[in-house]
């Protein structure tokens, strides 16, 4: 035992010997072990995506600072993608010991990444190569599709790569598509305690533009705030876009900022603020003016866990002059999700609604004033594991409401006479008067009941009785396109289709429904206009031919008749047409008969038209698919001999 106790100090001795010399070693020869771990990561990234990597030094300051200069990645044949003079990075040694990769500093010198595309050959192809991410950094299997672990994860790793101090001098990003360019040059880029500063150059094409940065990058608190705004009080307009996809954003500046909180219970938060001043928006598709959005923001709360993504309703949207809290919360089981989105709107003034439309969106609404008070509800529910489930709840009420003053357009055109332009293809076709002094105006009272009932049963069989919108028609339509994965059925009422027509015919684009929603609610709560008169303009103005307009013209083209003299198999065919009306031979044979397939829809009717008393169960029975082309239409036919003056 005492021979033990002597034998101990020696054997301790002898092993941190051994470690010491163990670990000089490793720290004499630590250049050889790094440059031989980047020869072999260099040598799988090379084979697999067929690049040749450079460097003209690599090297480690003693243990915990990177030294690289003169690197170049060159894909095979290809324009030289990225070069870089030099990289200093530092990291904690301290937070190394424990095991956490943290960036302390980063030093960076010429950087050059350009992505260039000619013809349909790019040096960047290989980033989209399926096997790219064989040798990307392993992950953890036990995130999975776990949101909020990923979540933290990610944001963890941009907290710990990006430094804390550093300074970044001449950068240049650049894209090249044939002879269009766009070029991001970076002169300097300062970080200190935190906080950063930098001044962009953009040029595009034939554009140039100065963009300065600011702001805070916090790892302790997990903070990060940016604000983006253009030198001498100017537009920032953002690159590509145009050339992309048609557009043009441009904005005053951009302000964001974000916290990240990790919770317990497998639950992280996302919390911050962004806002955007000065917004300008253009494209065709989405209104033929400049869109101007002043300003909006948005004081955010994202809650993650496992399964589901969710926006807090503690969340605000600012937007003008309106404020509101949306609820919004994706949900995934197995491969289908399940989505969820609700706006609660209590009382406000009502004209703070209308002062907050956007300027080139809604042309219409321009310069009205209302009095009263306004609340609004949505609801929507979709599970795609049962999509007979869906919900749909959209609903504007009011309170003490008045229009004091019209606009740009004087909603209450349709009670008189006026003037009707049919657009195509945004072109105006034709310009003709709803009212007595046009020749094929027909008075409701002159168009026979049958065609009336059929229509409305046909379009909307509801019509007078709601107030422009049948949520429970728009429900049933979003099941059907959702379930054929296809606009296949639309949910419009003819209050809709009408004030489609006749205040927005001539542009058609995404922002158009959202002024025809606000519109048809004016007319229909207000009482702008009668029923019986909206109906009444309906049938004169729909489209029922090429270039046939109203139920005089559709009656003459069709069957050589007056609207008087329709029979109800008449009457149901021209109810059967409104939605393709241009296409109406698709209806028929050659030899000008109604196909088979239209016997289910004749049925459909005049079942219809029985359960509500406008014919007897006898009549309904003895109605046929069967009906005589008279009138000019025959001459789209090639039976169609017999031309009519």
């Amino acid at each position: 035992m005492r021979n033990y106790f002597k034998l101990l100090p020696k054997k301790v001795a002898f092993a941190i010997g051994f470690l010491l010399i163990f670990i000089a070693g490793i720290y004499l020869n630590r250049n050889v072990l790094l440059r031989h771990i980047a020869k072999e990561r260099i040598k799988q990234l090379e084979q697999l995506y067929q690049l040749d990597i450079r460097y003209r030094q690599l090297q480690l300051d003693g243990i915990n600072c990177v030294n690289l200069m003169g690197l170049s990645v060159v894909p095979a044949e290809r324009d030289t993608l990225l070069t870089l003079q030099s990289l200093r990075v530092k990291f904690d040694l301290w937070n190394m010991i424990w095991g956490e990769f943290n960036v302390d500093r980063t030093d960076m010198d010429g950087l050059v990444l350009s992505f260039i595309r000619q013809d349909s050959l790019a040096n960047y192809d290989f980033l989209f190569m399926p096997n790219r991410r064989n040798i990307a950094q392993p992950t953890n299997k036990s995130t999975g599709n776990n949101y909020a672990a990923r979540t933290d994860s990610v944001v963890s790793l941009l907290y710990n790569l990006l430094p804390e101090n550093g300074t970044l001098n001449n950068i240049c990003v650049c894209e090249r598509k044939d002879e269009n360019f766009v070029t991001c040059t970076i002169p300097y880029f300062r970080i200190a305690d935190n906080h950063f500063q930098s001044e962009l150059c953009i040029r595009e094409d034939t554009l140039c533009q100065h963009w300065n940065t600011a702001g805070e990058l916090n790892r302790h608190t997990r903070h990060i705030h940016i604000k983006l705004y253009a030198t001498e009080k100017k537009h920032i307009t953002l690159p590509y876009i145009r050339r992309k996809w048609g557009a043009e954003v441009t904005f005053d500046s951009l302000t964001c900022s974000m916290t990240h909180k990790s919770n317990v219970a497998n639950r992280t938060s996302l919390q911050g603020k962004a806002q955007i001043d000065g917004l300008q928006v253009y494209h065709a598709s989405l209104s033929p003016e400049t869109i101007n959005l002043n300003r909006g923001a948005i004081d955010y709360q994202l809650n993650l866990t496992s399964h589901s993504i969710e926006l807090d309703s503690i969340s605000e949207v600012s937007f003008n002059h309106l404020k509101f809290h949306p609820y919004l919360k994706a949900e995934k089981h197995d491969s289908l999700w399940h989505f969820t989105a609700s706006v609660n709107k209590e009382w406000f003034p009502a004209q703070e609604l209308f002062n907050s439309l956007p300027n080139g969106l809604f042309n219409n609404l321009t310069g009205l004033q209302t009095s009263g008070q306004l609340a609004y509800h949505f609801f929507f529910d979709v599970d795609f594991a049962e999509l007979d489930s869906l919900k749909f709840e959209s609903e504007l009420y009011k309170k003490d409401f008045r229009i004091e003053h019209f606009g740009a357009t004087d909603l209450r055109k349709m009670s008189g006479e006026f003037a009707y332009t049919a657009y195509e293809h945004d072109q105006p076709v034709r310009t003709f008067p709803i009212g007595p002094s046009w020749e094929h105006f027909t008075p409701l009272d002159s168009i026979p009941l049958l065609l009336q009932k059929t229509v409305m049963q046909s379009e909307d069989n509801a019509f007078f009785y709601h107030r422009g919108f049948l949520p429970d028609a728009m429900r049933e339509a979003l099941i059907q396109d959702l379930k054929e994965k296809r606009f296949a059925r639309g949910g419009s009422t003819i209050s809709m289709q009408l004030i489609k027509n006749v205040f927005l015919n001539r542009h058609k684009n995404i922002a158009r429904k959202l002024e025809e929603a606000l519109i048809v609610w004016l007319i229909e709560n207000e009482r702008l206009t009668s029923k019986s008169r909206m109906f009444e303009v309906y049938l004169n103005i729909i489209e029922w031919g090429p270039m046939i307009y109203g139920v005089h013209e559709a009656a003459e083209f069709y069957f050589a008749k007056r609207p008087s003299q329709l029979t109800l198999e008449e009457c149901i065919f021209l109810a059967h047409i409104i939605p393709s009306p241009k296409h109406f031979k698709r209806s028929f044979t050659d030899d000008m008969k109604l196909k088979e397939n239209l016997a289910g829809y004749y049925r459909l009717l005049t079942d219809r038209l029985a359960q509500h008393g406008v014919i007897s169960e006898e009549q309904a029975a003895s109605v046929r698919p069967e009906i005589e082309l008279k009138g000019k239409a025959r001459n789209y036919f090639p039976s169609g001999t017999e031309k009519t003056k």
